[in-house]
């Protein structure tokens, strides 16, 4: 019986770990799609000063303080 629980764990493990790795490959898909909106939106064209400005304020106020600022 032991051995039947040992394998049981083992495979729980082994399932923990593919969804780790597919936890990771999903935020990696995220994350690229973030960037590709980023690019279309053009601010990566700008002049990496002109990007960091613009990102500083971005932590300054705040994202959702930036998005009401730009709606208005």
């Amino acid at each position: 019986m032991a051995k039947s629980l040992d394998a049981e764990m083992a495979a729980i493990e082994a399932e923990e770990r593919k969804l780790a790795e597919r936890r990771k490959a999903h935020f990696a898909k995220l994350r690229d799609a973030a960037i590709g909106t980023v690019e279309k939106a053009g601010l990566l064209k700008l002049p990496l000063d002109r990007l960091e400005q613009i990102m500083a304020a971005v932590k300054t106020l705040g994202v959702d303080e930036v998005e009401k600022r730009l709606k208005a």
